[in-house]
């Protein structure tokens, strides 16, 4: 087991920790108390994520071979990468399927006039800048996409050369940590647009369906290997 490896099930292990935590936080907050217990569990879980990039960008400065490769991973958890991790763009996918679901199981109190402050109560003006903020990840992803099949390209013309695979991989290097960080810059962007309330709900959301992703992984991988 690689020293990454062994770091990131500690990491999943405390996010699970964390995901209990936010489940158990009162909704909505009724005191001052609540708020600032809200404001605090969303930051603990911003710099949990914050510290799996940065330990994960020394591990990509050991072996970004090995970051790709992702032995942590399970096979479908693999087949969903981009660039070794989660596609940034799938946060807003996640927002509006969310802010949906809960607008549809509220729809007779909105129609009433009663505000619920979830996530199916967001503002048009949060929706506006939520959508704001899609449209510039998209380029930044396209971006970087785009850089990374530059580098594929060029890795042709290294075939039999003796020089220049250090500068390629270090290239390589460059646009994974570009990508991490769009990735957890996009994270903390769509947090700060959330009142607390909405933003503990959005991290439950986008914690659980990373766990279940990986849950449902892990166990097709054991059934294949029977």
């Amino acid at each position: 087991m690689s020293t990454f490896t062994a770091f990131y099930t500690a990491w999943s292990d405390q996010l699970q920790q964390l995901l209990r935590q936010l489940c158990s936080a009162p909704k909505p907050p009724t005191t001052q108390d609540h708020l600032h217990h809200l404001n605090h569990l969303v930051n603990k879980v911003l710099s949990h994520y914050a510290e799996y990039y940065r330990v994960k960008a020394a591990a990509a400065e050991r072996d970004v071979l090995d970051i790709f490769a992702a032995p942590w991973a399970s096979a479908f958890e693999k087949s969903l990468h981009w660039i070794a991790g989660w596609r940034p763009t799938t946060v807003f996918h996640l927002v509006y399927t969310e802010s949906s679901i809960l607008f549809e199981s509220h729809i007779v109190d909105i129609l009433r006039g009663v505000r619920t402050g979830d996530l199916g109560d967001l503002s048009p003006t949060q929706f506006r800048r939520v959508s704001e903020l899609q449209c510039e990840t998209v380029k930044e992803e396209n971006a970087i996409t785009d850089e990374l099949s530059e580098w594929q390209h060029s890795v042709s013309d290294l075939m039999g050369a003796t020089t220049g695979v250090d500068k390629m991989i270090e290239r390589l290097v460059t646009v994974v940590r570009k990508a991490d960080d769009l990735r957890l810059r996009t994270l903390k962007r769509v947090v700060d647009l959330l009142t607390p309330q909405q933003a503990v709900e959005f991290l439950i959301a986008a914690v659980e369906l990373q766990q279940g992703i990986r849950e449902w992984g892990m166990n097709q991988d054991r059934e294949c290997s029977y």
